[in-house]
Parts: C-alpha cells; sequence; structure tokens
C-alpha cells in the first residue's frame, strides 16, 4: 500500500496536522522524525533546509574579488544544505525517496517563502533530476484549527495550480543572490583597488534601510537651529486658576516645517504682545465634546519589536528570540515570525478558550493581575466576533502572536516581559473603547486694537475601557488626565502673569530600533509609482522575520552603531551612499526596486510575466552595477563633499574632501565641494601617500587617506588631526590579518616626499613587550605610581600606561592597562588613584563590544587575576524622587533661552 509524505515547515505544524488527522485517517506513530500511519507519512522542515548557491566555477573566494571575475551570472544554480540542518534534510530527503510514498503533499507556510522551502527541499532530493517524478498537491492553510485543517486537506490545491508561485519564489530568492554578489563584490573590488580588503556589502533591503538612516543624518547635520518664541500665560477665574498658551488662529500649514501656531519668529513681537496682555481681562469659550480610542490591534512581529524597543529597549533581535524561545520552548504563544495582526474567522472558540486558562490559571508573579481581566472578558461577553480581531482576509502565511491555551510556568524576567505585552493585547483589544470628555478653552484678551488668543486643552478619562487592562502604564506625559478649573459661559477672566519662553527649533530625531522597524515597514508609502506603491502594500523592506537581522547585520559591518536607543550611522555608511549616487546606481538605495520587484512577481504569480524575462531583467542590473563601477578611477566619484576648516600642515593651503582621501587644493582651493560641512560624506581606501593627478590635485602634493587600517576618520577627527598632527588614541583600527587594534595617528614630515605623511603610532608595545625593544628612557616623565605586581615605577608610553619593567632589552614585568577602554579614556589622576588605592571612581563612558551600550563602573586591581578589571556600582537607593514645586510669582516673567 502506497503512502502520502506530508511536509510542513515546522514541527509544531506536523503535529497540528496529525492531531486534527487522527479522527479521519487512524492513529499515528510518532518515530524519530515523523509521525506515521497506514495512509500518511508526516514530517517538517525546520524553516530553510537547503540554499541556492552558484556553480563550483562561479564561486569566486573572497581574495580573489576583483572586477576581472565580475559579473557573476550563473547559467543555473545548484543547491547546498544549509549546515545546521543537515540532519534535518536528510532525514526530509530520505522519507521523500521512500519507495512507498507515491505523492507528495507541500504543507508549508501559505505563503512565497513556503513555496521556496518545500520546493528546494524536493529539487535536491531529485539529485541529477529535476524533480522526483512523484506527484505534488499543495495544503493551504490560513488557519491551524483542527477542523481548518481538515477542510484544506479537502480542498488541496494542484501542482499547476501553484507553479505561478513557486516560479516567483525562486526568482526572487535567485534575484537577490544575484544582485548582493555581484553588487557587494563590485563595490568591494572598487574600494580595495589600492590593495587591502575593504569589505562593502549590498543588499535589496539592506541598503535601502542603510539609506533611510543616513538621509535623516544628513537632515541631522545640515539643521541650523532657529530662534523661536512661545508665551505662556496664567488667568484667574471664579473657581481656580489655570494655564493657556498662546497662538494664531489664521495659520495654515505651509513650506516650511518648523512653523506652528504657537511659534513667534520676532522676540520684539513675542515681548509686545506679552506686555499688552499683562494684567488685562479677557473672555473664555469653551468647547467640550466625548472622544473614544479603541485598543491598538493584535501584534505582528514588527509591532511588537518595535513597543519592547520603545517600553524596555529590547533590540528587535533579542525582542525575536525571546518570542521565539516563548513559541519553542515554553510553547505560550504561537509563531511570531508573522506579518498579520488579525486572526482567522473560525478562531472564535480558541479565543474564549485561551481567556478561559488566562482567568482560572494561577499566573506567575507580575501575571497574576491579568486573571481579573480575563475573567472580566468572560463575565461581560466581550469576546464576540469583530472584523478589527478576526478577518481571513488579512491573515498571511501566519495569524496575529496571541498566547497558546497553554499556561507559563518558568519564564525569565526577559520573556515574563515580553508575554505580559502580548497577553495584555490579546485582552484588551475585546474590551470596550476608552472613552474621554475633551475640552478645548479659548481665551480671548483685547490689547492694544488687536485680539489675543489663548489656548488650554483638558482631557478627562471618563470610562477606562481597555485601558483598565494596561493601568497606569497606558497615561504618557501627554494623555495625562487635565482636569481644568471650570468656568462659566462667556466669563471675564484675570489675566494674573506671563511669560516669553525663548526656545530653539531641533533638528529630526534620530532613529531607534523602534522608529526604524516602523520606516521599514511603511517604506512603500513613500513610492510616487501607484503600482509599485501598491505592490508593496503590507510588505515594506523586508519581512517581519528579517527585519531585526537586517539591522544586527548593518551594524556588524559597522554601517551602523548603537549608542543607548540610538542607531548612528558611521562614515563608511556615508562612504556606500557617495559611491553608489556617484556611480549612478542610485537604485539600490531605494525602496522603488523593492516595489518594483514586488509588482513583477505578482505578475508572475498569476501567468503575466514568464520567469524567464524577469530574471533576464535582472542579470542586466547586475551586469550594468558591474559595468558602471568600472567607469570611474577612485577619486572622480562625484560627491557632496567637507572642505576642512583645517589648513594644509605643508603649505596651508585648503584642504578638501574627495571620495577617497583628503587632499590639499591649494591657497584659494582649487575646484569642488562648497564650504558646507553639511551632508559631509566621509569615505576612502588608500595608503597615506600623495593623491594621483586630477581635478584636485593643484595643491601642493599633501594628501592623507580617509580610511587609515579600515577605519574611517570622522570629520572631528581629521580636524583634530591637521590641527595638533596627532589624534587618538583611535579604537576600531583593524590589521590586514582582521585583528582589531587600538593606536594613535601622527602626521610626521617625510623629506624624501618633502611633505608630510600618516602613520601609525604604537608607541612600540608589541615590540618592547617581547623583550626586543631598545632601553626606554622614562627620566623625562613622574611616575604615575607603584607597579602592583613588582613595586616598579607606571609610566604612560604609547597607548598604554605599564610598568618600567615591562618594556625593553630585559623584560621582567607585565602589568599594563590602556589608556582608554572600551572608549572610556583613564586620566593620570585616575590610573594613580588606581596604583594607591587599588580602585578609579565611577566611569560612565564604558562601551560593551558585544552590546554596544554604555556602562558606570571602576576599574579595580585584582590581585588573584593578577589584572586590572571592573567592579560595578553597587544597587542601592537613587535618591529621593520628585522635587520641590517652584512656588507661584505674578507678574512678567522671560525664560532663558534653551533647547526645546
Amino acid at each position: 500500500m502506497t503512502k502520502t509524505l506530508i511536509i510542513a515547515e515546522k514541527p509544531s505544524v506536523a503535529q497540528d496536522i496529525v492531531r486534527a488527522l487522527t479522527p479521519t485517517a487512524g492513529k499515528f506513530e510518532k518515530l524519530a522524525e515523523h509521525f506515521e500511519n497506514e495512509r500518511y507519512v508526516v514530517t517538517s522542515a525546520v524553516g530553510h533546509l537547503v540554499e541556492i548557491k552558484a556553480p563550483e566555477e562561479y564561486d569566486v573566494k573572497r581574495g580573489k574579488w576583483s572586477f576581472a571575475h565580475l559579473p557573476v551570472v550563473p547559467p543555473h544554480f545548484d543547491l547546498a544544505p544549509i549546515d545546521k540542518a543537515k540532519s534535518r534534510l536528510s532525514a526530509v530527503v530520505k522519507l521523500a525517496k521512500r519507495k512507498d510514498v507515491s505523492e507528495l503533499i507541500n504543507a508549508c507556510d501559505a505563503g512565497r517563502e513556503g513555496e521556496l522551502i518545500f520546493r528546494l527541499i524536493e529539487q535536491y532530493a531529485a539529485g541529477a533530476k529535476t524533480t522526483l517524478g512523484k506527484p505534488i498537491r499543495r495544503l493551504w492553510l490560513q488557519s491551524m484549527t483542527p477542523q481548518a485543517i481538515r477542510d484544506g486537506f479537502e480542498k488541496l490545491r494542484s501542482d499547476e495550480q501553484m507553479q505561478g508561485l513557486a516560479h516567483a519564489a525562486r526568482s526572487r530568492s535567485e534575484a537577490d543572490w544575484l544582485v548582493g554578489i555581484n553588487g557587494t563584490r563590485a563595490m568591494t573590488a572598487f574600494n580595495s583597488r589600492d590593495g587591502g580588503f575593504f569589505l562593502t556589502t549590498v543588499g535589496r533591503v539592506q541598503t535601502p534601510t542603510l539609506s533611510i538612516v543616513v538621509e535623516r543624518e544628513e537632515k541631522i547635520r545640515k539643521h541650523v537651529a532657529r530662534d523661536y518664541w512661545e508665551i505662556k500665560a496664567g488667568f484667574a477665574a471664579a473657581a481656580g486658576d489655570y494655564e493657556a498658551k498662546w497662538f494664531d488662529p489664521k495659520y495654515k500649514k505651509g513650506d516650511d516645517p518648523d512653523a506652528r501656531a504657537d511659534r513667534l519668529w520676532n522676540e520684539a513681537q513675542a515681548n509686545a504682545i506679552a506686555d499688552a496682555v499683562l494684567g488685562k481681562s479677557g473672555t473664555v469659550t469653551e468647547e467640550s465634546k466625548p472622544s473614544s480610542q479603541s485598543c491598538p490591534g493584535l501584534y505582528d512581529l514588527t509591532t511588537l519589536q518595535r513597543e519592547a524597543n520603545g517600553r524596555f529597549g529590547f533590540s528587535a533581535k533579542t525582542t525575536l528570540s525571546l518570542a521565539q524561545a516563548l513559541y519553542e520552548k515554553h510553547k505560550v504563544l504561537t509563531y511570531p515570525r508573522t506579518d498579520s495582526r488579525h486572526l482567522p474567522e473560525d478562531y472564535l472558540a480558541v479565543v474564549k478558550d485561551t481567556f478561559k486558562m488566562l482567568a482560572d490559571e494561577d499566573l506567575p508573579g507580575p501575571l497574576r493581575a491579568l486573571t481579573q481581566h480575563a475573567r472580566k472578558g468572560l463575565n461581560e461577553g466581550y469576546v464576540k466576533p469583530s472584523k478589527r480581531v478576526f478577518d481571513n482576509a488579512k491573515v498571511s502565511d501566519h495569524f496575529a502572536i496571541i498566547p497558546t491555551l497553554q499556561a507559563p510556568k518558568s519564564l525569565s524576567e526577559a520573556e515574563a516581559k515580553l508575554y505580559d505585552l502580548v497577553v495584555k493585547r490579546f485582552i484588551a483589544v475585546f474590551y470596550p473603547s476608552a472613552e474621554f470628555q475633551v475640552t478645548t478653552r479659548i481665551t480671548q484678551v483685547e490689547a492694544m486694537g488687536h485680539t489675543h488668543h489663548f489656548q488650554t486643552n483638558g482631557k478627562v478619562l471618563v470610562n477606562a475601557g481597555w485601558l483598565a487592562v494596561y493601568g497606569k502604564e497606558a497615561q504618557t506625559d501627554d494623555d495625562k488626565d487635565t482636569t481644568l478649573v471650570p468656568v462659566q459661559p462667556g466669563e471675564t477672566v484675570a489675566n494674573e502673569h506671563i511669560s516669553v519662553n525663548a526656545l530653539k527649533t531641533r533638528p529630526p530625531a534620530r532613529y531607534t530600533e523602534a522608529t526604524l522597524l516602523s520606516a521599514m515597514e511603511g517604506a512603500g508609502k513613500t513610492i510616487d509609482d501607484d503600482e509599485l506603491r501598491e505592490a508593496m502594500a503590507e510588505k515594506g523592506l523586508g519581512t517581519p522575520a528579517t527585519r531585526a537581522q537586517t539591522i544586527e547585520g548593518l551594524i556588524t559591518e559597522k554601517y551602523m552603531l548603537r549608542e543607548g536607543r540610538e542607531l548612528i550611522p558611521t562614515a563608511k555608511a556615508f562612504q556606500l551612499m557617495t559611491l553608489l549616487r556617484g556611480l549612478d546606481v542610485e537604485d539600490l538605495t531605494k525602496p522603488e526596486l523593492t516595489g518594483a520587484w514586488e509588482h513583477q512577481l505578482a505578475e508572475m504569480e498569476h501567468g503575466r510575466l514568464s520567469r524567464e524575462k524577469f530574471m533576464e531583467g535582472i542579470a542586466a542590473m547586475a551586469e550594468r552595477i558591474v559595468k558602471k563601477a568600472k567607469e570611474y578611477d577612485r577619486d572622480t566619484i562625484p560627491g557632496d563633499y567637507a572642505t576642512l576648516k583645517a589648513r594644509c600642515p605643508n603649505c596651508g593651503g585648503v584642504v578638501k574632501e574627495n571620495y577617497r582621501r583628503f587632499t590639499c587644493t591649494g591657497a584659494e582651493g582649487s575646484t569642488g565641494a562648497g564650504p558646507s560641512q553639511a551632508g559631509r560624506t566621509p569615505s576612502g581606501g588608500g595608503a597615506g601617500i600623495p593623491a594621483p593627478g586630477g581635478a584636485e590635485s593643484e595643491g601642493c602634493g599633501f594628501s592623507i587617506t580617509k580610511i587609515p587600517a579600515s577605519r574611517s576618520f570622522e570629520l572631528a577627527e581629521v580636524e583634530t588631526f591637521l590641527t595638533d598632527k596627532k589624534v587618538g588614541p583611535l579604537e576600531g583600527f583593524r590589521s590586514k590579518a582582521g585583528w582589531p587594534f587600538t593606536a594613535e595617528l601622527k602626521l610626521v614630515r617625510d623629506d624624501e616626499i618633502a611633505n608630510w605623511k600618516l602613520e601609525f603610532d604604537f608607541g612600540d608595545d608589541a615590540k618592547a613587550g617581547e623583550g626586543e625593544g631598545e632601553a626606554v628612557d622614562f627620566s623625562g616623565q613622574e611616575s604615575l605610581g607603584n607597579c602592583p605586581k613588582c613595586k616598579g615605577h607606571v609610566y604612560e608610553y604609547g597607548s598604554n600606561y605599564l610598568c618600567e619593567h615591562a618594556v625593553g632589552a630585559n623584560v621582567t614585568c607585565d602589568f599594563k592597562t590602556g589608556k582608554i577602554i572600551l572608549t572610556q579614556p583613564i586620566s593620570h589622576d585616575e590610573v594613580g588613584k588606581l596604583l594607591r588605592t587599588g580602585k578609579t571612581a565611577l566611569f560612565d563612558g564604558f562601551v560593551s563590544n558585544r552590546t554596544k551600550r554604555k556602562f558606570k563602573a571602576m576599574l579595580v586591581w585584582d590581585e588573584k587575576e593578577g589584572k586590572v578589571g571592573f567592579e560595578f556600582e553597587p544597587r542601592g537607593d537613587k535618591g529621593a524622587k520628585g522635587a520641590p514645586a517652584a512656588k507661584k510669582t505674578a507678574g512678567r516673567k522671560v525664560a532663558a533661552k534653551k533647547a526645546a
């Protein structure tokens, strides 16, 4: 008797299928890698088991990434097992090849990626053949209830019906490979022309994401703060006092992005209004109306990552890892890698059962407070059908993230926080809307022939509704209840005091992971082309499952730094944007590329575009990227470059930036970049030697690279370097072997070229440390203290503080500690304190190499380990909360100027 092999995408789905089929197909036996009965064999992948790769003859190794080997457009793609999934792949292939298996059912997730997972497994199992030659049918599920699974088996789709989706899945995968490989190798080859290996990665999702961050940083750098003034006044009514802010009722939004109804751009005008209103009487009009607010929808992965970052500071990667653990290990959440915020329409019973579990189970610790809300939801009948929650049309491969019927038992603190976030949203989404009474009060003061308007807003929570589930957590500074003192219609009020506050406009905020995830998700909304925008609707850049990986990849490749919660693009990021813009391959930086692909892939799914034609277009794009990179010399890339304030150390001429270097351009500056340093795009490669001939070489020949030892100069650093002829110690350099190191840079006079050149200054630490150096003369230095190891004297030397016996020809001690440790400078005084007392003061500028987050610690001498280590601040009282309120003063007040 022959059997049908069912291949699911995940083990949990395989188990769901077995449970659903058991009543109709009979009991299954559970074996090591699959379930089996007389009719079916059920197994699963664990996501992707196979990846595409170029044939061996096209697989150019990293050290040979030159233009001679580009473009790489193989005639076909081979397959290779993913290392960590080899055993699972072997088991699935073995089942697929069984002689008693006569048919395959693709039960992978209902979408393009699920189709690709199955098709690659089947192709790999076929080996030299194109297919296994066994019939294939498709199980298409959007709901995982047992009845929905059984219904799905009654409506299996034919292989012919799935060919469009299969072609689109393969094409997207191969297109990403072609553009990523050719783009990365071409940009790397371009930046490595002068020697070395400057890895410069690009990708369809990665590069537009980076462009979003760089464009924001360019706006921040170009921002010029503007002074403006706000007027606040206090009025006395019969029932009490209230505050109000001046505004212009005729204001209309225009071209000025900084303009607001309550901003004045002239200090004299602001003071004139304040002087005119002070002490005058005004009349009050008031409008009060009810307002309601519904609970936001259930979580998809991106929304969950965004809120966890904003509330707890979790990175997108951390949130995904926690959600995956809650799904796989604890089995208390549904599958997290989803882009849907809705549930299938047949899930009402499942939701009610989950509410019962939350109401009846003894939840651990702080989760216990949720029990009463789940019980109330059941008792009040809140759980009922609603398109806001249950909508098949808005369920994609997976439905929203919700708790399962499994109660949590032993969660870590971080896991409990994330579970609490999901459960609160799950309960609250069924609760009634929150109801507010919103009041807008306008106070009009007639003075000097003008009517001046002041506005006060009040918002009172009348019925908490879903906000009750969140308690005070739902309140923000903007949402706190503002109960206004009552006034009578047309009541006359007296002005008691008025203040003019001098403020400055702020640049846009840097991206955090939360806001960058939002920008990636909504990237398609900024596209002008209607067809492309429609194609990217509900998609954005990347998928919920890959966005965290994209952000982490940009950080790993040193395109971005994580400082606190902010993401800051590096000099390398600006370099890449300059290169792509200059080469006229800027489409790699735009979400329109994804939009165009999505549009064409949708056409392919519906049979209106052939796979061959699409891939021809992708191959042509890869070839164009390589061709453009070959056309330019290194220093001729156009760009918006900086003119430095510091002058040439050789002739006093103007130093300007080009793509790779900072170059003297003569007394007046020969060409090119204007005086503005905004939008500077640091970049480069090459050694510290005079620039080759070209438009920027009319100066004295002085030139330095912008990327010494794979580390890009920041603008402030190169200004200091040219002015002081030294800078550092700086971290982040890498040797040719890839090892990180810290060093000072210095400008030294080279008589052979009659000019100055850049050199590294290591203080001869390495040579001296091996006992091969010459004797070191410390007579010109004052000892910082006694060595804790041998009681010799400790001095500053190179990029370290070290024992006098740790250098020279006869090394007898190895005590050494850095002048900069994890970006924190260590002063002479603190080293002296460490040597005297064994401990420094508390520093707050250390930055973890692993997490890139700042931390506070003291340096301490560890006698047992024989080295300097960290001691962290003891946890204790953080000080009294709050401060005495300022006493109220009547009359005219002028606020000091401050940033706004």
